[in-house]
């Protein structure tokens, strides 16, 4: 898989499955609009690339974000709190809000 990253952030910023060698890369690149000297390209396995991106997709995220990945449905939460009380269901939902704090 061709891809380019920003030497500035190490961003991967395209990719692109199939082509082979030096100009194909260059005509791949300058399609991209950034300058040739700004940006690191080649080719590498297509885990690989699928890999940076999950990589940029996660640190994206925000705080909000993971919290809500993370909090029980709120169905759960309302049986957390009839079954064990308001004291409980604040412990659980502290346990998520300390792993993933306000900036």
């Amino acid at each position: 898989m061709r891809f380019a990253k920003l030497k500035s952030t190490g961003r991967v910023i395209a990719s692109l499955s199939g082509g082979e060698g030096a100009d194909d890369l260059n005509k791949f690149a300058s399609e991209l609009g950034y300058p040739i000297d700004e940006m690191d390209i080649g080719y590498e396995d297509d885990a690989v690339v699928e890999g940076w991106f999950l990589a940029q997709d996660k640190a994206a995220l925000t705080y909000k974000d993971k919290r809500v990945d993370e909090y029980p449905s709120i169905g759960d939460q309302l049986d957390d709190i009839y079954h064990n009380g308001i004291d409980a269901w604040k412990a659980t939902i502290k346990t998520t809000k300390d792993k993933y704090p306000k900036p």
